[in-house]
């Protein structure tokens, strides 16, 4: 019973702070209007920036590659778990990502999760190794740098400045910066010209985790490569297929000899049974419609959604860092009022999530906005108005 007071201590600890988290269970698909526990709410908190997580032709193609494929793989993918979906799925993506990489191979992975945790586990094995990495990464990315060998810096946020100092100071053997390239919880860009020049100049590797960018920038949906316009053979990018691909799982992309690397040596690759091929099956039709001309209207009214909410939005207390993506971050500071105000817009069937630490600073807890291209004109200026009301309020 002492170990369970224990445990209990620190959950109430968290509820002193406003820090505890509660799930909400969806009734209905991943969309806008969504019923949630029983009530019908309008949601801005998915990562579904295309609408395709309910799209008609991506659920007819998991469908279908259920028949195909059966519901699960049975066995990781260097037993008996990679199938021919996998492997077309792969194929496609390294066409997707070969205009910037050389000699572009691609592997899939069950999570971006567990990319980060492979793709930093296996170039940063060995002692002589050096990670430098962005202060405002992923938890996966920070979590893929402890567990490597390599040692760690960290540059501040966007500062290629700081960065060029601390590469040029280093004699580690192997150099990797990592960074993301839109960043989850202020919705800026990370400086990736600048960053890819540096690496080029240091003989450094770049990683580079689009799991924000992956779909929604660039002309094609090609991600943050195709947005700044990037061809390296010292790039390894990471995309993120649960998010404006509406599936799941996530991909690597680098030179062939680099995913094999990962092959051979990735530990979260190695050791997990391969995620369901009816997945990678119903991704190949997200890709279709990503780099067609549907997904280049989607993105084009998501830029449309994104550019009337920011001339919406009137408040004047709370912060808006600038983002010129879908991500709209509001920052209210202190805990328990950015809970206040979540509540407030719950009540009003508004579901736009309350961030706390440790996923944002201390002092800068925040509403994360996320729009989608399954969103409408009125919805957003719905949000735009409750958001003015309750700041005044």
């Amino acid at each position: 019973m002492d170990l369970i007071a224990d445990i209990q201590s620190k959950l109430d600890a968290l509820d002193a702070h406003s820090l505890t988290r509660r799930r909400r269970s969806a009734d209905t698909p991943c969309a806008p209007r969504q019923v949630v526990d029983g009530r019908a709410l309008l949601a801005f908190c998915s990562n579904d920036y295309l609408g395709l997580a309910a799209h008609p032709r991506v659920v007819a193609a998991l469908r279908e590659g259920a028949d195909l494929y059966g519901a699960g793989s049975g066995a990781s993918h260097l037993v008996s778990g990679h199938s021919r979906a996998h492997a077309l799925l792969e194929e496609r993506l390294a066409a997707f990502a070969a205009p910037h990489l050389e000699r572009a191979r691609a592997l899939y992975f069950c999570t971006g999760y567990m990319a980060n945790l492979a793709v930093l586990g296996a170039l940063g094995a060995d002692a002589d190794t050096m990670i430098f990495s962005e202060a405002l990464n992923h938890a996966s990315l920070i979590d893929g740098a402890r567990l490597a060998r390599a040692g760690v810096t960290v540059y501040p946020h966007g500062d290629a400045g700081a960065l060029a100092a601390q590469l040029a100071a280093s004699s580690a053997r192997v150099k990797i910066v990592v960074t993301d390239s839109v960043f989850s919880m202020d919705g800026d860009l990370a400086p990736l010209p600048d960053l890819l020049a540096l690496c080029e100049r240091h003989g450094a590797w770049l990683v580079v985790d689009d799991a924000h960018g992956f779909g929604v920038l660039g002309k094609h949906g090609r991600g943050a490569l195709e947005h700044f316009n990037l061809r390296s053979p010292n790039l390894v990018y990471v995309g993120t297929l649960g998010k404006a691909a509406g599936v799941g799982g996530a991909f690597v992309a680098a030179h062939e000899a680099v995913v094999e690397l990962l092959v051979q040596r990735a530990r979260p690759y190695i050791y997990t049974t391969a995620a369901p091929p009816a997945l990678a099956h119903a991704l190949l039709a997200s890709l279709d419609i990503i780099e067609g001309d549907e997904g280049q209207e989607r993105r084009a009214h998501l830029e449309r959604l994104t550019a009337q909410f920011k001339e919406a939005l009137r408040v004047q207390r709370w912060q808006r860092p600038p983002s010129p993506t879908a991500i709209q971050p509001i920052v209210i500071g202190a805990n328990d009022e950015a809970l206040r105000v979540a509540a407030r817009l719950h009540e009003q069937g508004l579901w736009v999530p309350a961030i706390r630490p440790p996923t944002v600073a201390a002092g800068t807890a925040r509403l994360r906005v996320t729009l989608s291209a399954a969103h409408t004109h009125d919805d957003v200026a719905q949000l735009a108005a409750a958001l003015n009301h309750l700041e005044r309020s």
